[in-house]
């Protein structure tokens, strides 16, 4: 794919205008060398910079039994981590030292000179036959067809500027766009951070080439205040179609809300606060039957309350581990990977619900009895509700999500609810086996429906509270 893609954005006059990464597999600096020939101008790293920093590729990182402590939530195998930065970062000393032999042994003191030279690149005969495998397979053809580049390196400047790099203009937009600065720059915005006091509410509008709104903000709070300390509150309301990474990051005290629809990745790594989209008010569609929301929402995220007055797309609350989430339907793989936090969904999911569950917990609304052949049973376990915290854990959310979006779906439930409480499913998986909202106990326990109280504080467990060390160590994570 590598080659087809640098020829023909070449050979249509758009190269100049594209910066190819490419990544899978790559490992040495000779793998860079050979990606750089075939048009590549960036490379990604995965499973080899995992290895430098400690991996030990036991292919178990579902499973919670990670023996090095990489992918693992148990503080007994989190201590067997041995990687540091500065492994990572004596690997790629060597890779870059790798890269600069093969260029001297090829005459070339600049890297770009060897981008798109795949005149450079010639099949080893001698590598061919060492193996009957590889008898009679010819690589010419795999990169015979790039365009010859030796003589015009123009493709490597912008067409716009050709004195500047190419990135310089095709990442024009910085670290963010438009629309977050202006949020930024607000004064009232500025006040309320620099006096860690009072409140503010702001509005704008949005169109889906606004990406990663709110990141900037949320940056801005964490930079004088860090994660937790910030004391005012500022609400954002939105209305329109937002684009990808729509409230990443976001932390308490901030507050977002969107009229319209979102792309993939809505609060992304977000650690408090709150984010509400609602349908358009004149939108012409059922809310619980329609998409609202991308892939991959609430990734990575650790806290913070999310409701969605519609469905999600695929891998809803991929590695969630704090935040609270009510939405009315998802796609494939929900819960997919998640260690914390607490899940809500009004509405039928996709398959592959729990792959890889290890914390949290998930209420499911199913009354067609269809969840059961969707459930990934290799951790998780599905009950119906039996305990009376998890049922107002339960009720209290759909209380709020109502309250929040004014959801029709979530209305229905709650006006009957003794009915419709017997149609959930509760997914846990073993970690959450003993917890008072999936085990009946006599044990008193103060209600968590939300990743933080009305009043902004996080919640904590009464003093003195009778609690298990695991209970105390999850309450004050």
């Amino acid at each position: 794919g590598l080659a087809e893609a640098h020829s023909a954005l070449l050979t249509n006059g758009l190269r100049n205008r594209v910066t190819i990464r490419v990544d899978g597999g790559i490992r040495t600096g000779r793998d860079i060398a050979i990606a750089a020939m075939m048009g590549a101008e960036e490379y990604g790293f995965g499973t080899i910079a995992m290895i430098a920093e400690g991996c030990v590729m036991a292919r178990v990182c579902h499973l919670n039994t990670c023996p090095v402590g990489v992918t693992s939530q148990k503080e007994e195998l989190r201590k067997k981590f041995p990687g540091t930065p500065e492994h990572v970062v004596n690997f790629f000393h060597f890779v870059a030292e790798e890269i600069r032999n093969i260029m001297a042994h090829l005459g070339y003191s600049k890297f770009e000179d060897l981008i798109g030279r795949s005149d450079l690149l010639v099949e080893s005969q001698e590598q061919l036959d060492r193996i009957s495998k590889t008898n009679g397979v010819a690589l010419s053809s795999f990169f015979s067809g790039i365009p010859d580049s030796k003589g015009d390196r123009s493709f490597l400047r912008s067409n716009e500027n050709p004195e500047s790099l190419k990135e310089e203009i095709v990442h024009r937009n910085g670290f963010s766009s438009e629309l977050d600065r202006e949020i930024s720059s607000q004064s009232d915005v500025k006040k309320v951070i620099q006096e860690n006091d009072g409140a503010t509410t702001v509005n704008f509008s949005i169109k889906n080439t606004d990406r990663s709104t709110c990141a900037m903000l949320a940056g801005d709070i964490a930079r004088v205040h860090g994660n937790s300390g910030f004391k005012g509150s500022i609400n954002v309301n939105f209305n329109g179609s937002a684009g990808q990474s729509f409230g990443a990051f976001v932390l308490p005290g901030l507050n977002i809300r969107l009229e319209g629809e979102a792309n993939d990745y809505v609060g992304k790594g977000m650690h408090g606060g709150e984010i509400v989209v609602v349908p358009d008010a004149n939108a012409g569609f059922v809310a619980s039957e329609s998409s609202i929301v991308g892939n991959a929402c609430l990734y990575g995220a650790t806290g913070g309350d999310f409701h969605a007055n519609g469905r999600a797309g695929e891998r809803f609350a991929v590695r969630n581990s704090g935040a609270f989430a009510v939405t009315e339907g998802a796609g494939d793989h929900c819960c997919e990977y998640m260690t914390g936090g607490v899940v809500v969904s009004l509405g039928s999911v996709g398959r592959n619900v729990g792959a890889g569950m290890t914390g949290g917990i998930g209420y499911f609304y199913d009354p067609d009895n269809a969840l059961e052949e969707r459930l990934n049973v290799e951790i998780v376990k599905s009950q119906r509700i039996e305990s009376s915290e998890g049922e107002a854990q339960l009720k209290t959310m759909i209380e709020r999500h109502f309250q929040k979006t004014g959801s029709e779906k979530a209305d229905a439930i709650l006006n009957n609810w003794d009915k419709e409480k017997t149609k959930f499913w509760q997914v846990y998986p073993p970690s959450e086996a003993n917890s008072p909202f999936v085990k009946k106990t006599d044990l008193i326990v103060e209600l968590r429906v939300s990743a933080s109280s009305p009043d902004g504080e996080m919640c904590f467990l009464p003093v003195g509270g009778q609690l298990n060390p695991e209970q105390t160590q999850r309450c004050a994570d």
